[in-house]
C-alpha cells in the first residue's frame, strides 16, 4: 500500500539530487547536447518553476510514501484551474523500490487526488525511448494522444 503526501521542505533537495542528474540525462539523450550543457538546462528549468520549492505557485510536489512512510517516489504536477487537466511533469519510483507494484499505485493515488479535487484528467508525456513508462502508463488507463518529434538542422 502506499499513500501521497506533500513533499516537505527538507525533502526537496533530495527530490532535486534525483531529478536534476536524470533530467539532464533525458535532455543530454533526447536532443544531443553534452550533459554539461544539458545540466546546466535542467537546473535552469527547475529554477523557472519550482524556485520556491516546494511553495513554488502553481506545482504540486508530492512524495509517495510505503507503509513504512519511506519514500519510495516522488511526483511533480502542475494542475490547471478549477476542472482544467493536470500536467504531471514528474514521477518516480526510486531504483530500489522499483518492481514492487506501487507504480501503478502511485498513479492510482494521484488520480484520486486530483479527482477529488474537480480536475478532468491527467496528462504527461514520456520520452520514447522510456518503453517501461510507456507499459505503465498503457496499463494505468493513459492513450497516446500525439508523438513528439525533433530533427536537428544546421545552417550549412
Amino acid at each position: 500500500m502506499i499513500r501521497l503526501r506533500r513533499m516537505q521542505d527538507s525533502e526537496f533537495q533530495d527530490y532535486l539530487a534525483y531529478f536534476i542528474p536524470d533530467y539532464a540525462a533525458e535532455i543530454s539523450s533526447n536532443y544531443d547536447v553534452e550533459l554539461e550543457v544539458a545540466h546546466e538546462r535542467a537546473v535552469q528549468e527547475v529554477e523557472a518553476d519550482l524556485g520556491q520549492g516546494v511553495d513554488s505557485p502553481g506545482q504540486d510536489l508530492f512524495c509517495i510514501v510505503n507503509n513504512e512512510a519511506s519514500v519510495v517516489g516522488y511526483f511533480w504536477c502542475k494542475p490547471g484551474a478549477g476542472s482544467e487537466p493536470v500536467f504531471i511533469s514528474d514521477f518516480c519510483i526510486l531504483p530500489p523500490c522499483r518492481g514492487k507494484g506501487y507504480a501503478k499505485l502511485a498513479l492510482a493515488a494521484l488520480e484520486a487526488e486530483y479527482a477529488g479535487a474537480g480536475h478532468s484528467d491527467i496528462r504527461l508525456r514520456v520520452a520514447a525511448d522510456n518503453d517501461r513508462a510507456h507499459h505503465l502508463y498503457l496499463a494505468a488507463g493513459f492513450h497516446v494522444t500525439g508523438v513528439n518529434m525533433r530533427k536537428s538542422i544546421s545552417a550549412e
